[in-house]
Parts: C-alpha cells; sequence; structure tokens
C-alpha cells in the first residue's frame, strides 16, 4: 500500500475527514489531499506528525508489511430483489393469507424511505425495504413461518415512519395490535415499551429480529455515541426480553438461541472496537 492510500485507509477508519486530519496536522485541507491523491509526499516533519495522529510507526509509513487490507464494506448484504422474490414464493407455497398483501403494503409505504449507508459510503442511500425483507428472510429460515408473524415484520415501522395509525391498518386485529405495541410513542418510556412488547408473542419476536438486523447492517452507519446507546439499550432491554421469549413462548426456543448468539457475539465484538 502506498503511502497516501495509507493515510486515506488510516483516516477514514478514524473516522475522520481530511479536514479534521488537517487541523490536527497543523496543515491545509488541500495539503491532505494532494497526500492521499499521491499529487505530492509529506515532509519528515509532517511524516513525524502523521505516525502520532494515525497512530502509524514511523518506520511502518509508506511499508507493505503494516498493509491494511482494502477491503469493501458493503451497504447490502444482499439484493432487495432476490428477497423479494423468496418471499413472494414462500407466501404462494405455504398459502399464506395476510403476508402477500402485507409485502406489497410495505413496497407501496417504504417506497420513498432512504437510509443512509455506511460510514465508508457516506453519499450512497438505501431503500429502506431492505430491513424488513432481510428480517423476514432471517425470520423463515430460523423456521418461523407464521403468517402473522412474518406480516408483522413487514410492517413494524410503517405507522412509525410513515405516520399510519395501527388502526388504520388493512390487516386483522391480531396483526394491528402487535404492529401497535411496537410502534414507540414518544410519552413511552423506553423500560414500559419493552414491558408492553413483552406481554405479545409476535411484537416479542418481532422486536428481537429487528434488534439482531440493526446491529447486523444498520450499525454500521452510527456514530460512536449511537453505538453506544445501542449497546447500552440492547443489554439492558433485549437480553432479557429474549430470556422472556425462552421461557414464556418456547415455540420461539431455536430461534431465539441463534438470534442471541449472533446478537452476543456482535455486541461483544462492537464494544471490543469501542475500547480498542
Amino acid at each position: 500500500m502506498t503511502i497516501g492510500k495509507r493515510i486515506k485507509s488510516r483516516r477514514v477508519n478514524m473516522n475522520l475527514t481530511q479536514k479534521q486530519l488537517a487541523t490536527l496536522l497543523l496543515v491545509s485541507e488541500k495539503t491532505v489531499s494532494m497526500w492521499e491523491n499521491e499529487e505530492a509526499m509529506p515532509s519528515n516533519q509532517n511524516k513525524e506528525k502523521l505516525s502520532i495522529v494515525l497512530d502509524i510507526p514511523l518506520d511502518k509509513l509508506g511499508k507493505g508489511d503494516f498493509d491494511v487490507p482494502c477491503w469493501d464494506v458493503k451497504d447490502r448484504i444482499f439484493s432487495e430483489e432476490n428477497m423479494l422474490a423468496k418471499l413472494r414464493k414462500i407466501a404462494k407455497e405455504e398459502k399464506l393469507q395476510e403476508f402477500p398483501m402485507a409485502i406489497g403494503y410495505a413496497l407501496v409505504k417504504h417506497s420513498k424511505e432512504l437510509r443512509d449507508g455506511n460510514k465508508f459510503h457516506k453519499d450512497v442511500k438505501v431503500p429502506y425495504i431492505i430491513h424488513p425483507l432481510m428480517m423476514a428472510c432471517h425470520a423463515h429460515a430460523l423456521g418461523i413461518h407464521d403468517d402473522k408473524v412474518l406480516s408483522v415484520i413487514m410492517l413494524h415501522d410503517i405507522c412509525e415512519n410513515c405516520g399510519i395509525l395501527p388502526e388504520d391498518l388493512p390487516f386483522s386485529d391480531e396483526i394491528k395490535y402487535s404492529v401497535f405495541l411496537l410502534t414507540k410513542e414518544n410519552t413511552l418510556s423506553t423500560q414500559d415499551y419493552y414491558r408492553e412488547i413483552e406481554s405479545d408473542s409476535i411484537a416479542s419476536i418481532v422486536k428481537a429480529l429487528d434488534r439482531c438486523n440493526n446491529v447486523s447492517t444498520m450499525a454500521m452507519s452510527f456514530d460512536r455515541k449511537r453505538l453506544i446507546k445501542y449497546v447500552n439499550e440492547t443489554e439492558e432491554y433485549v437480553y432479557p426480553l429474549l430470556n422472556h421469549i425462552k421461557h414464556e413462548y418456547p415455540q420461539y426456543n431455536d430461534a431465539v438461541f441463534v438470534i442471541k448468539y449472533q446478537l452476543l457475539s456482535l455486541i461483544e465484538t462492537v464494544k471490543s472496537l469501542l475500547l480498542s
């Protein structure tokens, strides 16, 4: 890896802009840009400062034995077209009643919604519909084939994101009630929110899947402060929710084991990175 690529790679990994790095080094933003584009080389004095700020040993700056792989951090783990085709096939083959309508409803309501890509591709916007599609595929892969659970997965963010009242959803009362529980009101404390979710088996397993998906994908776009908040909330509320599901809704025991394994692995990895 050339010195310009190394500077850029370490800067991005440290979540610094060119302007922020320039400020730390007491140089211009243009100078940093020229280094990264290899239009100029840093002086020996600036190399020493780069070594300190970027935490790269001076003798390794620009040498191949300290390379950081040029990995591409994906904004989309799976194709939304493939997931959609898979779920429509599942709905048809398993003769699910409300799930096909929930897929179509979510596609329309979330059609204009986008979420940020990961922090390495800040200009990229990702269709929001990927989130419930991934959750539904995940649930089915875990052996959850229930029509109402899969429908609630597709609808769980509809009210909060699109300004629709749960009672106005064109679905069965059971689905509307679960979506209502998953829709967080501003006046409701986090503790009360999770307590109400625990009372309903569908809302409980959907919330667990939701957090697992968020930690697995959306957290890539979170800043440090939001990551810490997410870790704290997961440990304080989501882990107890998983234990509650295990004891109160045993039909989801196998799914809970896999979700908990994935969540714990990811959260502990995030914690180690935050502490490093």
